[in-house]
């Protein structure tokens, strides 16, 4: 008998997010650990594929390395936001299946890690990072308090936010309706 505790998520090994809501929260667990990461550079940063649809599967975590600490971040729902640190070996999962190839009323993802599918991504590797802010969606819609998390570099920043349970990838300033809390020491 399978339980929730054996399970893990899309089967990615190792992975067991933890989920939190609301900026306080995000901030009394990972402020202190997201603001140890400025002046770190960005390694490599890590999407999941789907290789059947040839894909980004936004549902999956992002991983992205800092000078060998790797901070893992994945959105769902509506506001749920688990970010957990070096627990995926992304090189040593390099393919998987999630689901039941043989079963027809479950749909089977075929899956990989890869770190060159996003252009504006891989061209923030090497890049030292100059600050980590917490934004929160502020426009009174259903999505009010949605904690994203922005990576700031010299000429440009990467912020994952929750596009409506997944994840979603925003280069340069965050768009109008967030409100900016920057980590500090």
């Amino acid at each position: 008998m399978t339980t929730e505790l054996d399970m893990s998520y899309f089967d990615i090994e190792g992975y067991q997010p933890q989920w939190l809501s609301g900026r306080r929260a995000i901030t009394a667990t990972h402020g202190r650990r997201l603001q140890a990461l400025v002046g770190c550079h960005l390694n490599r940063a890590w999407l999941i594929w789907d290789r059947d649809a040839d894909e980004w599967f936004a549902d999956g975590p992002i991983l992205l390395d800092f000078d060998g600490e790797q901070v893992e971040l994945n959105h769902q729902k509506f506001a749920d936001l688990s970010i957990t640190w070096n627990t995926i070996d992304p090189v040593g999962q390099a393919t998987w299946s999630n689901g039941d190839d043989n079963d027809p009323e479950i749909h089977t993802f075929h899956l990989s890690w890869r770190h060159d599918t996003r252009p504006e991504l891989t061209a923030l590797e090497g890049r030292q990072l100059q600050a980590v802010e917490l934004i929160q969606w502020a426009d009174g819609s259903i999505a009010e308090g949605m904690v994203a998390v922005s990576f700031v570099f010299p000429d440009d920043r990467v912020t994952i936010s929750n596009g409506m349970d997944e994840n979603l990838l925003e280069f340069g300033a965050p768009p109008p309706g967030y409100r900016s809390h920057k980590l500090d020491n």
